[in-house]
C-alpha cells in the first residue's frame, strides 16, 4: 500500500522540482530582467504668465532591464503638484487632463516637455529666472527621487 501513495506524491514533487529548476536556469542567464535603475537630471519649471498654475519638467532614465511607473510627485510646500497632459479637445483646442501615471519604460526614458507629460504645480510660485524648486518623484518601484528644477523664461 505505500507503493501507490509514494507515487501519488512522487509525480507533483518532481513536476515541482523541474519547474523550479527551469525557473533558476531561466533567470542565472540573464532572461529575468534586471530592476529598474532610475535617474532624474535638474528640471526646468516655467515662470508663471499668470495666476493659476506652471508647470515642471524633468527627464527620467532608465538603465534598467524592467519598466517602473512614475505614481506621482510632490512639490514645494503650499503648493500642489500633479501628473497632467496635454489633450486636443477641437480645432486647434487643447485641454489639461490629470493623469495617475506613466511609465518609464526598460533600457529607455521618460521625457515631459509642454505638449506632452508634465508637473503642473498649483498656485504657481514667484519665480525668478535662475530660482531652484524641489520636487519628490514617486515610483511603483523604486524609492522616491528628490529632485531640483531650475525656474526659466517660457520658450526659452
Amino acid at each position: 500500500m505505500k507503493r501507490p501513495a509514494v507515487q501519488a506524491v512522487a509525480v507533483p514533487l518532481l513536476t515541482c522540482l523541474g519547474t523550479l529548476g527551469t525557473l533558476t536556469a531561466y533567470a542565472a542567464a540573464g532572461n529575468a530582467g534586471t530592476p529598474a535603475r532610475l535617474s532624474v537630471a535638474e528640471g526646468r519649471v516655467l515662470i508663471p504668465a499668470g495666476s493659476d498654475a506652471t508647470a515642471a519638467f524633468f527627464t527620467i532614465r532608465n538603465t534598467g532591464g524592467s519598466d517602473d511607473v512614475l505614481t506621482g510627485v510632490t512639490g514645494p510646500p503650499g503648493h500642489r503638484a500633479m501628473l497632467s497632459r496635454t489633450v486636443d479637445v477641437g480645432d486647434n483646442a487643447r485641454s489639461m487632463a490629470m493623469v495617475k501615471e506613466a511609465t518609464v519604460p526598460a533600457g529607455g526614458e521618460l521625457t515631459m516637455t509642454a505638449t506632452t507629460l508634465d508637473v503642473m504645480v498649483s498656485p504657481p510660485p514667484r519665480l525668478a529666472p535662475g530660482d531652484r524648486l524641489t520636487f519628490t518623484l514617486h515610483f511603483r518601484h523604486g524609492p522616491p527621487r528628490t529632485v531640483r528644477a531650475v525656474a526659466v523664461v517660457p520658450g526659452r
